[in-house]
């Protein structure tokens, strides 16, 4: 029999009439999942930080160990939560310490956690904790663990600094010496001026070979931003910041730190851009629009999350603050698109979620460069990026500032890297409950073209 199939047209007209209900489809079919299907939430009952200090600060003769039991302990402190329950512990870190190469099992000793609850360390550049926290869910989703503690800790200010590598050979072969003279011998044999000066701790991309901060100058050429609007945007960081510590918004988030103290010391309500406009370009010299201004500082700090399962939450009697409703790990061409991964990866995690840009009341994005995050900006509202980017994925929209980082941000408080995404997580939590907001959306960039993006959901909305 013959079969009568449908003009070209028709089937035109119908893809996009498909394509136009979809997303309310998925929105409809993404939040009736968990009601459906009876399944296990993640919550985040709390989350705390040490204050974010700079570098050769406050933390100058501290470990990352130090900072991390800190943070550690004062967020169990604060739950009131028996350490006894805590079933993994994950910590995020950058640049790693020797002595202490899985710093989340040394410091979960320190922080009084029983010596039966495993724990590891996890790298992934300047989301690192972004990923504990996440490799944490992970696990409770799977059923592998019901309470977990998860952050991240950086210092600057105790980088291990190596010899050269013609030295660090040297000393290798005089440890099978057999007398002092022959110690000498290989020591000295072939010996350069040059190799006695030590090795600073990379800063450059392994892969590319250029700083982030040349990234971000030519990102912000690529998208039109210019000097002002970054530093116009560096300003409002600061004085967010420098006026949540002073409305009290971080009381509880800031615990104290080792004096005492609670008082972060990177946000300046004082800065001006009469000032920023006095700095010289940073990196691309002498017509870069990155000024140290722009860019986030070096900063020592940790952070640190509390993660359950909703159910474990009530048989302990907590009150959660919020759920993590969805995450997504991006990564993208690290030689042009090193910065961009908040917007593929915000794109990507709205999408699982079954959401849109408009269903978001708070957005807490990392701010490594000012012009990283304008840049991210004018892409997510480009049809132009997602044609030529994600063909066929509807661009994520245009972010409306009184959203945005209204606490401050990376600028001001500083960047500990593997600190960094705790404290977007915890913030954003934060804001969803004073506030009254639903839905919060957490993006952050990494160096190697990573990115990572959440979507938290506040506990009983």
């Amino acid at each position: 029999s013959s079969r009568t199939w449908p003009s070209l047209a028709g089937m035109l007209q119908l893809s996009t009439r498909l394509r136009a209900v979809r997303p309310a489809i998925v929105r409809a079919r993404a939040r009736s999942t968990a009601a459906s299907t009876g399944q296990k939430k993640v919550v985040l009952v709390d989350g705390c930080r040490i204050p974010f200090q700079p570098s050769r600060g406050e933390y100058f003769d501290l470990m990352s160990y130090d900072l991390t039991r800190l943070a550690m302990h004062g967020l169990l402190t604060k739950t009131a939560v028996d350490p006894k329950a805590i079933d993994y512990v994950l910590w995020g870190k950058v640049i790693q310490e020797p002595k202490t190469s899985n710093i989340a099992r040394d410091a979960a000793f320190a922080a009084g956690i029983p010596r039966g609850v495993p724990a590891h360390t996890v790298t992934q550049a300047c989301i690192s904790s972004n990923q504990a926290i996440c490799t944490g869910a992970s696990q409770i989703l799977s059923g592998q663990a019901e309470v977990v503690l998860a952050g991240g800790v950086e210092t600057f200010s105790d980088a291990p600094i190596r010899y050269s590598r013609p030295i660090r050979k040297k000393l290798i072969k005089m440890s099978k010496a057999k007398s002092p003279g022959q110690m000498a011998s290989i020591f000295f044999k072939g010996l350069k001026m040059k190799d006695l000066a030590p090795e600073q701790p990379a800063i450059a991309n392994f892969l590319t070979g250029e700083v982030m901060g040349h990234n971000a100058d030519r990102l912000s050429d690529r998208f039109g931003v210019s000097r002002r609007e970054q530093e116009e945007f560096a300003l409002r960081s600061h004085l967010n910041a420098a006026n949540a510590h002073a409305d009290g918004f971080y009381d509880g988030e800031v615990i104290a730190g080792p004096g005492g103290k609670t008082l972060e010391d990177g946000p300046r309500a004082d800065s001006s851009l009469e000032k920023m406009a006095t700095l010289k370009p940073a990196f691309v010299k002498p017509h870069g629009t990155v000024t140290a201004a722009s860019a986030s500082p070096f900063t020592d700090g940790a952070s640190a999350t509390l993660l359950m399962s909703d159910g474990k939450a009530s048989e302990l009697g907590l009150s959660p603050k919020a759920e993590l409703l969805a995450y997504a790990f991006v990564a993208c061409d690290p030689f042009e698109e090193l910065l961009l991964g908040p917007t593929y990866g915000a794109s990507k995690v709205l999408r699982m979620a079954g959401l849109s840009l408009k269903d978001i009341d708070v957005i807490e994005f990392h701010e490594a460069f000012a012009g990283q995050v304008l840049s991210n900006l004018v892409a997510m509202d480009s049809d132009k990026f997602f044609a030529e980017n994600l063909p066929g994925v509807d661009k994520v929209g245009s972010v409306d500032m009184t959203k945005l980082n209204t606490k401050g941000g990376s600028l001001s408080i500083g960047h500990p890297f593997g600190a960094t995404g705790a404290r977007l997580v915890t913030t954003a939590a934060n804001r969803l409950v004073k506030e009254g907001g639903t839905y919060a959306l957490v993006a952050a960039c990494a160096d190697g073209g990573l990115g990572h993006a959440c979507i938290l959901k506040r506990y009983g909305a």
